[in-house]
């Protein structure tokens, strides 16, 4: 098997082919994909899209808006999770993410990882999809917030 590189670390035994995955996460992938045909990335030229699903089923996309005065900049899934909970919805169970990194997925920053574990549904982990947005077949890195987010900050560790 080939070793798969994600972020630096080897991890083969999470990489699943998209046609093997559940309905309702290939749906999420594809809103993933779409959203980031709407990003706006004229400096670093890096699109980026990603979808949350919320404990009700319902779909937010997102995608990653940048800005001269870099600060400002939004990455596509907090994007995604501001729409979501400006609406008011407040668990995510899932989320996927579409970038197109030659070596590697993309997984949500540091930043990203912390702000979606805030709203994990009823302190549950949330799922993580990480895709390219063209290889056929797509493969498709499964795994977590909190894989990703080891010892995250939350309200329950401030007290």
């Amino acid at each position: 098997m080939t070793q798969v590189f994600i972020n630096g670390a080897t991890d083969a035994a999470n990489v699943r082919e998209h046609d093997s995955l559940d309905a309702s996460i290939q749906e999420l992938i594809r809103a993933a994909a779409e959203a980031r045909n709407h990003a706006y990335c004229p400096y670093s030229n890096f699109a980026v899209g990603a979808a949350i699903r919320t404990s009700d089923g319902s779909i937010y996309t997102g995608c990653n808006i940048e800005n001269g005065a870099y600060a400002v900049s939004i990455c596509a899934e907090r994007t995604a999770a501001v729409k979501a909970l400006s609406e008011g919805k407040r668990q995510f169970v899932a989320c996927a993410v579409v970038a197109q990194q030659d070596n590697g997925f993309t997984t949500p920053c540091g930043v990203c990882r912390q702000f979606l574990a805030e709203f994990a549904s009823n302190g549950r982990d949330i799922a993580l999809y990480a895709a390219k947005p063209t290889n056929l077949p797509l493969r498709v890195l499964c795994t977590s917030v909190l894989q990703l987010l080891p010892n995250g900050f939350s309200l329950s560790s401030s007290k």
